[in-house]
């Protein structure tokens, strides 16, 4: 089964809580790529993106004010965002001292960021426009179940 069906199967197995099914995706996303670090899926929570689920080491970042960190950047410029080097972002906040670069998805629902999925790699610039364009997938395929948290 691909990646996508794999989401696509949890998204609608009503089996099982909305939030166990996310961080079953997120773990199948951070698995699906090795040289991943962290894995998270942030929701946007009124002035603020809040941890919902993740796959790799514990972060301190579990509620990032919206427009503080690279993460609450994507959300008030609304737009995605490849940082093939977070070192060179003043607004970087560190989850990890071995992270290189950071890629931020944002999950959109009836015109309305509901969530972003963040990735960290330890790998400068681990990510380029396929990936891109593969994780704004994912995060379109999860947006109902992120919707329910």
């Amino acid at each position: 089964m691909t990646l996508y069906a794999r989401l696509c199967a949890l998204v609608h197995d009503d089996a099982r809580a909305p939030k166990q099914r996310l961080q079953d995706a997120i773990e199948a996303i951070h698995e699906a790529r090795p040289r991943h670090q962290f894995t998270g899926l942030y929701v946007v929570r009124s002035d603020a993106l809040e941890l919902a689920a993740f796959a790799g080491p514990p972060t301190e970042h579990t509620r990032i004010p919206i427009g503080r960190g690279l993460c609450g950047r994507a959300v008030r410029d609304r737009r995605d965002l490849d940082i093939a080097d977070v070192n060179a972002e003043p607004e970087y906040l560190a989850c990890s001292l071995t992270t290189k670069s950071e890629a931020i998805a944002l999950v959109w629902l009836r015109g309305e960021v509901v969530g972003q999925i963040d990735i960290d790699s330890d790998t400068p610039g681990a990510f380029g426009a396929d990936a891109m364009q593969s994780l704004s997938t994912m995060a379109h395929i999860l947006a109902p179940l992120v919707a329910q948290i």
